[in-house]
């Protein structure tokens, strides 16, 4: 495992600064991360099935470097791990921006719809032609909530035309403008390609093994195929995207 994990790491270390000066849309000073977590279902009992009878399963927590779309840091887990539990194994990088939904969120109270409470205390200026509802300067009511966090939070309401989808972004950025904050959401479903192409094209469903080794093993080696061609991609200058290459390779290394 130990191997595996740390020569997908320095893969990672290679490919990172290959794509440290790519333009993804988005005019930032700071590195923008996607954070997101996938399930794999498992067709064997093994020590992850513990809390299921018929079949296990893992789940892979995954941070992904929105310039270039690169993995920067993996954690697998069992499928009984609350999402919010990788946050404290991240290494967080100062001044840098965070995109995740909000089962990553550790507000009491706050995982529920039901139970958000919030007190608006200042609106800005909005553009509604670009989607915009509404960018508010808020407080948490709930009482865990604002006793966890008794800051201000922005509260951004957005419709997405091509979705017909109301979403609500909360941030603690206050200085990025409001459309900006809703394209860094969407540039977040990278992250969810890379799940697509990982359960897909490397069919880590068919394990070869049942211990917490065997199956961390395996899917550290899928990441290992999956980083080298982002290396590739770059060093020959292919225009076609990352997913595309790696539909076309549709092999598994190893």
């Amino acid at each position: 495992l130990q191997i595996y994990s740390n020569f997908a790491q320095v893969l990672i270390g290679i490919a990172r600064p290959l794509y440290a000066d790519d333009d993804f849309g988005l005019e930032l000073e700071q590195t923008a991360y996607a954070l997101d977590t996938t399930t794999i279902d498992l067709a064997f009992r093994s020590f992850l099935a513990k809390f299921r009878k018929r079949k296990g399963a893992v789940k892979l927590h995954a941070l992904m470097d929105l310039c270039g779309n690169l993995l920067t840091t993996v954690s697998i887990t069992h499928d009984k791990v609350h999402n919010v539990n990788i946050l404290y194994e991240l290494p967080i990088e100062p001044g840098a921006i965070y995109v995740m939904d909000r089962d990553h969120i550790d507000f009491e109270d706050f995982k529920d719809r039901s139970s958000f409470g919030f007190r608006s205390l200042y609106s800005r200026p909005i553009d509604k032609w670009t989607g915009l509802q509404c960018d508010q300067t808020i407080l948490l009511n709930g009482f865990y909530a604002s006793k966890d966090y008794p800051d201000t939070l922005r509260r951004i309401r957005y419709f997405n035309a091509a979705t017909d989808k109301h979403l609500v972004f909360l941030t603690n950025h206050f200085a990025l403008p409001a459309p900006t904050i809703t394209k860094l959401y969407q540039r977040r479903w990278q992250i969810e390609l890379f799940f697509k192409w990982i359960k897909q094209h490397l069919c880590i469903k068919a394990f070869y093994g049942t211990s917490e080794n065997a199956v961390k093993t395996q899917v550290w080696i899928a990441i290992s195929v999956y980083v080298p061609v982002a290396i590739v991609k770059k060093r020959l200058k292919l225009e076609k995207s990352l997913y595309t290459i790696l539909q076309i390779f549709s092999l598994t290394f190893f």
